[in-house]
């Protein structure tokens, strides 16, 4: 593989665009089109940064060598997937605290009939104040069960 194309195929396994690496290595986009067509080569400084940013030795990028290709897109076969196990990850969290949510509200809003049906039937006056301040203790409970939830991942 010529190092144009480890470029490109580094680049885009790392999930960045040409603005995006230009600017780690205080560039031009164009310099790192120009780079990855092959119309021209950067100098060794930046290959030296290329490999810092790729975490690859300077000589996977400037030798050719199968076992080098082989290990490096695997390597970022293994992120990709450890990427994807993550997201999934995240969206069971967030369906879980969805499905939490609404079991809260519905709890809430069975309360709130029940009370209706109780007030009107006893003739109770205050209904209103009651039903807010329950409402918002539930909505307490939902901002409280995301934050622990959500902040789990993260440890």
């Amino acid at each position: 593989m010529e190092f144009s194309e480890k470029l490109l195929t580094l680049r885009k396994a790392n999930n960045l665009t040409q603005e995006q690496l230009a600017e780690k290595l205080d560039v031009s986009r164009q310099s790192v089109s120009k780079w990855e067509s092959g119309q021209a080569t950067p100098e060794m400084e930046r290959i030296t940064q290329l490999s810092a940013v790729f975490n690859v030795t300077t000589d996977y990028l400037l030798k050719s060598s199968e076992i080098n290709d082989l290990s490096v897109k695997t390597e970022m076969l293994e992120k990709q997937q450890q990427n994807i196990l993550q997201r999934e990850k995240r969206q069971k969290q967030i369906l879980g605290c969805v499905m939490y949510s609404v079991a809260i509200y519905l709890i809430f809003f069975a309360a709130c009939v029940v009370q209706h049906y109780c007030f009107v039937y006893y003739h109770v006056s205050g209904s209103k104040s009651v039903i807010l301040a329950e409402f918002l203790a539930a909505t307490a409970i939902v901002i409280v069960l995301w934050v622990k939830n959500m902040t789990k991942q993260s440890h």
